[in-house]
């Protein structure tokens, strides 16, 4: 019996005898989504709202695995996947999204390929009902990489999206936290920033490995509680938010998105697992752990690398989370433990 011999690198010598490569015959999937991470407490969630998110986070990841194991390609299920979190008022992104300083709701989103490295975003959309599905439009039909506003409401007409009112993104939950930042900001007479909290970010992502091996990545957000003057987070910034690279991994991110731009916080992860051979969870949590924390920066990010490992690590007191890994092992998390 053959001890400690890996068994792709045999089956790989195989394949690579008929004229086939391993990863064009790897059959494995997996996904892991984030629903935002930030002061998640137990004590402040009722026994019926977490159940709410425990069914929407399993329904979400269930539909993008059983899309994944179809054969569908990754960012197809990505896009199915994120839109089950866009339409629910639960997620700070599409429905539920939150409010400007001025009473409307600009969303971002963005999502990246790992095989071909190419990627879209939108930013500061008003009008377009799942912003991720304009960010994959402009990924898989435009030369540029992000589009925003106007042009962006402009450019998914042309892709057939129709407008819909800003107003069908209200709720009366995001409405009274504006008011509180609101008026908390006002009494403080500044100009920008003084959001505190959960009011600082609010995101949700999927990430996937297909049957094809491809790694992709796709992040949407309504951005900050009472932000103005267009103000852009780390969502739709390919590198910061979202990044994905077949040779290393895919992550999208939840945080402060100032500190996640800062600090390319998704590229990042990857860059030091491809330069420098560490592992996902180490890259993960050093970045996360050390880097951000050092830096006063709060958040968490999921991530696959191009075995379908899966990281989903933050620095925050919970994040809404959940995972179907290769082995097709269902686990869905809001605090520090997973639960299966």
């Amino acid at each position: 019996m053959l001890k400690n011999v890996s068994v792709k690198p045999l089956l790989a010598a195989s394949l690579c005898a008929l004229g086939l490569s391993f990863q064009a015959m790897a059959a494995d999937v997996a996904i892991v989504i984030h629903g935002g991470a930030g002061t998640i407490l137990k004590k402040n969630m009722t026994p019926e709202r977490e159940k709410a998110y425990v069914e929407k986070l399993t329904e979400a990841v269930k539909k993008g695995y059983a899309l994944l194991q179809s054969g569908v390609d990754g960012e197809t299920a990505v896009v199915e996947t994120i839109q089950v979190l866009e339409q629910s008022p639960l997620f700070n992104a599409g429905i539920g999204a939150v409010y400007t300083f001025d009473g409307e709701h600009e969303l971002d989103a963005s999502m990246m390929h790992g095989g071909t490295l190419n990627a879209g975003a939108v930013a500061g959309v008003k009008t377009i009902a799942s912003p991720i599905a304009a960010a994959q439009a402009v990924m898989e039909h435009s030369p540029h990489v992000m589009l925003s506003g106007e042009g962006a409401e402009e450019f998914a007409l042309s892709r057939g999206m129709e407008p819909v009112d800003n107003h069908i993104f209200d709720t009366d939950r995001r409405y009274k936290a504006l008011e509180k930042a609101r008026e908390r900001i006002l009494k403080a007479g500044i100009a920008y920033g003084g959001q505190r909290g959960n009011e600082r970010f609010g995101t949700v992502g999927a990430v996937v490995i297909d049957k094809q091996g491809n790694l992709v990545a796709g992040t949407s957000t309504g951005g900050m509680t009472a932000k103005r003057y267009g103000r852009i987070g780390d969502s739709p910034v390919i590198g910061a938010g979202t990044w994905a690279d077949n040779s290393s991994c895919a992550v999208s991110a939840t945080g402060h998105g100032e500190y996640f731009i800062r600090y390319h916080v998704a590229a990042d992860i990857c860059s030091r697992m491809k330069y420098t051979g560490v592992s996902l969870d180490e890259a993960a949590n050093t970045v996360i752990n050390d880097v951000l924390v050092e830096a006063g920066g709060d958040g968490g990010i999921i991530a696959i690398d191009h075995d379908g490992n899966i990281a989903a690590v933050f620095n925050s007191a919970g994040m809404y989370r959940a995972q179907i890994d290769t082995d097709g092992k269902v686990k869905v998390g809001i605090y520090k433990e997973w639960v299966e």
